[in-house]
């Protein structure tokens, strides 16, 4: 038994196929050649090394990229441009669910409040494709966004164009000096 095991050559296979798309898009394998090396001779050492490197893949160099600094305001202005942009795709649970509250800047982390753990989850889901996009369009990526729950948190939904006005004020103080120097009523 010991002398079979030690008698036994190991051989390793190397598989070389060529593959075609057929009319169906399918692959087809059109030929199938089996290269046998003898894992103790010098060509197997070889097309190991070859096969380690291969597999040590390309190192991508480290590119700073970029952390310019934000305002709350710039911040909301693109928090709810994505909001309607997933609305007039027909994505309307996470549209909601970005427009229940304002978002909250500390440094380059976004905090986030919802009311349920439900909302939480669904926000989730979707997180990745927001900070894609805060980051690419406030040019910071060093932005996180943290999601709290609270369930004490009460939707703020404007009704009245008084409601409206002072939802948007919140969001851009600057109304309130154009609204002045126009002499406006809400």
């Amino acid at each position: 038994m010991l002398n079979e095991e030690v008698t036994e050559i190991i051989t390793t296979s190397i598989k070389k196929s060529e593959s075609v798309v057929d009319s169906e898009g399918g692959a087809k394998n059109i030929s199938n050649n089996t290269t046998k090396v003898s894992a103790l001779s010098l060509s197997s050492i070889r097309a190991k090394k070859e096969l380690i490197e291969s597999q040590k893949g390309v190192v991508k160099e480290q590119t700073s990229l970029p952390t310019e600094t934000f305002t709350l305001t710039e911040m909301l202005e693109f928090w709810f441009k994505y909001a309607q942009r997933l609305n007039d795709k027909g994505h309307m649970i996470m549209a909601s669910l970005l427009r229940i509250s304002d978002p909250k800047l500390e440094g380059f982390k976004i905090i986030y409040e919802l009311p349920n753990e439900g909302s939480k989850i669904d926000f989730e889901k979707e997180k990745n494709e927001l900070l894609g996009y805060l980051k690419g369009h406030l040019h910071n990526h060093d932005i996180s966004i943290e999601v709290v729950v609270n369930e004490k948190i009460k939707s703020k939904t404007a009704f009245t164009a008084q409601d409206k006005y002072n939802r948007l004020n919140e969001i851009n103080p600057n109304l309130e000096v154009l609204k002045k120097i126009f002499d406006l009523e809400i």
